[in-house]
């Protein structure tokens, strides 16, 4: 509609598609944690494996949305400031995300380590 950014039609679309393919997978690791919690098997390393690729996709959502706003930034003239607060506002969520992952990773890891140790010890 607007001929002076249809050239960003493409970049967009290709960023968009970008970010949702780790959303989705970190989706469906939290369903499968949750399908973990429900069978009881909590602290197990399928869990720890869950919690690592969530970690891993929300800190690619992170990369993806900084350069985004990187882009806009650098690239875009007129009224950034929206769009680049926006992009803060999800760079910081997804960079909550991220640390309750590793730290929620590092108890599972170490409650399965202790869990592990108990066993060979009886």
């Amino acid at each position: 509609m607007n001929p002076a950014s249809a050239y960003l039609q493409f970049p967009f679309l290709l960023a968009a598609y970008g970010l949702t393919l780790p959303f989705f997978i970190a989706l469906y690791q939290a369903f499968k944690l949750l399908i973990y919690i429900d069978k009881n098997k909590t602290f197990s390393e399928g869990s720890v494996g869950a919690l690592k690729v969530m970690k891993f996709c929300a800190t690619i959502i992170s990369a993806f949305i900084i350069g985004g706003v990187l882009f806009v930034a650098v690239f875009l003239d007129g009224d950034r400031a929206g769009i680049i607060a926006l992009g803060l506002y999800f760079t910081f969520a997804s960079s909550v995300i991220t640390t309750f992952a590793g730290v929620l990773q590092h108890l599972v890891k170490e409650v399965v380590d202790i869990i592990t140790e108990n066993e060979l010890i009886v």
